[in-house]
């Protein structure tokens, strides 16, 4: 474990608090992530403290020094949510905690489901001892739609039947158990969101998280064409990044506790997503067709009134508005 310090460093790692408690610090796992690091930059534009946790196993260091450039402030510890002995000094004195951090594949889980097991299940765990420990009010966790597999009914709702099909999946669903017994046991204030198809800047193209937007833009720049798996008429639920972060964001401010959906609450198919891609790129050309590949869900779309009664969720970005963004300069 280690605390990577700022260049502008003082001897105090830790600020005091303003009267009444008027600084905030929260402490983000998982930092220098796709969602993680939007996630620490809507936090310093609020004007509260990040802490920052992450093993750049998936994460990179440039994107910590990215948020450092505009936010010297920035504290960040280099470690691993495995270890729960290293969370205790970067919990220390945190009002809530973002966790964002995982092992975030399900091929890789299936492939390597000891790892999965360790991170997503012990980590998980980790994190909510920590956090308990540390006194923290709140804990606004990363779930997954994998929960809901492949059963019928649409569009999906929080208390619908699941059915993981995944260690993966296994391990988001055992961790939205464990938030609720930590409520219910220690007082500690819990929120799971089921994240559907996130997408914006900064997602790698080669993961297997919500890839088909990046892969679909990494051909269009090359002139090649959008590659689909099947007839295309498959159908996915895609969230801009930066709802996601407002939707953490207004989750850890409000009372709400359990587990919700973020989502657009729109049905895009993979046909539509390509052409409106295609559009956007100046692509004139047809999609490329491949075989289907097996086991794949065909249809998803999340109801998300829960969300919007809760913390007063609503997206902000259309497809094509999220799309455009990512896109555009600055990204």
């Amino acid at each position: 474990m280690e605390r990577i310090p700022n260049k502008s460093d003082g001897d105090d790692l830790w600020k005091e608090r303003g009267p009444g408690g008027s600084t905030v610090r929260y402490v983000v796992t998982g930092g220098a992530g796709f969602i993680g690091s939007h996630l620490c930059e809507g936090l310093f534009r609020k004007g509260h403290e990040v802490v920052i946790v992450d093993d750049l196993s998936s994460g990179s260091m440039e994107r910590i020094d990215a948020i450092r450039d505009e936010y010297p402030e920035t504290i960040f510890w280099k470690g691993s949510i495995t270890d729960l002995a290293f969370l205790k000094d970067p919990f220390c004195g945190a009002d809530g905690v973002f966790h964002q951090a995982a092992f975030v594949s399900v091929p890789g889980s299936i492939d390597d489901p000891l790892t999965n097991h360790a991170v997503n299940m012990t980590g998980m765990l980790n994190v909510l001892i920590a956090a308990r420990d540390a006194g923290v009010r709140k804990v606004v966790a990363a779930s997954s739609a994998a929960i809901y597999g492949n059963l019928p009914g649409l569009p999906k709702r929080e208390d619908d039947p699941v059915d993981p099909l995944s260690p993966y999946a296994l391990a988001k669903l055992t961790g939205e158990g464990y938030g609720r017994l930590f409520g219910d046991l220690y007082g500690l204030s819990t929120v799971f969101l089921r994240y559907f198809n996130v997408y914006g800047s900064r997602q790698d193209p080669h993961s297997d998280y919500a890839a088909v937007i990046p892969k679909f833009i990494g051909r269009l720049s090359r002139g090649e064409p959008p590659k689909i798996f099947g007839d295309g008429e498959q159908t996915r639920d895609f969230v801009y990044v930066k709802d996601v972060v407002s939707a953490n964001i207004r989750a850890m401010e409000s009372g709400a506790t359990g587990v919700f959906n973020i989502a657009s609450g729109k049905e895009t198919s993979v046909n539509d997503l390509a052409s409106i891609l295609s559009t956007l790129s100046g692509f004139s050309g047809s999609p490329e067709y491949a075989p289907e590949r097996p086991g794949e869900v065909k249809r998803s779309v999340a109801d998300i009134s829960k969300a919007k009664e809760g913390f007063g969720f609503l997206p902000g970005y259309s497809l094509e508005e999220g799309l455009l963004e990512m896109l555009g300069p600055g990204r």
